[in-house]
């Protein structure tokens, strides 16, 4: 299996650094993070995802994503396109409502609240891990910031979850309050082949706060897939 990496809004595949050196894989930069682009719906963040694929040409791919890049790992797998195998869904959801006042203040107040907004991504957030957080979302700027935010409000995929057709992991930090346990567990139980892992001492960004943890999990859903 060849594990793709999908990181969330305002984010770049670094927050997989743990992952891809423990799993190996390919944690991608989206089209307007760290990459040309400038998507502005996960319909077309999954397009950019398929087009890695075919410009690596991968196949028995696990798709693995945070926030909203398991909305988009999601959104991939109701294309039913057969390279895709399984889904692995770190903090995430079927549906991924965002506060209005969130996507105003990166608009009109980027620096302050990208620093509010890092803080929630953590059960412990140190200043090391928020300082990160925010230089990343720094460089990818506030205005692909605040259309990963729109595009995040305007995903609702729960009335297809039925058709997933591959198996799907939620994994979630037992103290993420961004998108708490409970909507790992309404996908698990939507989903014809789901499972759900609920990470201690782990907030939103349970890949970086726990990354033993979160690996071991992802291990465990990888040789649950037939060859």
């Amino acid at each position: 299996m060849n594990w793709i990496f999908i990181h969330g809004a305002g984010c770049t595949g670094a927050v997989f650094a743990a992952q891809t050196a423990a799993l190996g894989g390919v944690a991608i930069d989206l089209p307007g993070h760290a990459a040309p682009g400038a998507p502005s719906s996960i319909r077309e963040c999954s397009d950019a995802v398929f087009a890695e694929l075919d410009a690596r040409g991968l196949h028995d791919v696990i798709l693995c994503g945070s926030s909203m890049g398991g909305a988009i790992a999601i959104e991939c797998a109701l294309r039913h396109d057969p390279r895709v195998r399984g889904i692995a869904l770190l903090g995430s959801g079927a549906k991924l409502r965002v506060a209005p006042s969130i996507i105003q203040g990166i608009e009109r107040d980027f620096e302050n609240t990208a620093r509010t907004a890092a803080s929630y991504f953590f059960s412990e957030a140190t200043p090391e891990r928020v300082d990160a957080v925010v230089a990343m979302m720094r460089a990818v700027g506030a205005e692909q910031t605040a259309r990963d935010y729109r595009a995040c409000d305007a995903f609702d995929r729960t009335g297809d979850l039925e058709k997933i057709d591959v198996p799907v992991v939620a994994i979630t930090g037992e103290h993420d309050v961004m998108t708490p346990p409970k909507f790992a567990h309404f996908i698990a139980e939507r989903v014809p082949h789901g499972s759900v892992t609920i990470v201690p001492d782990a907030g939103h960004l349970v890949m970086i706060e726990q990354p033993g943890r979160t690996n071991d999990a992802l291990r465990a859903f990888a040789a649950g897939i037939r060859p």
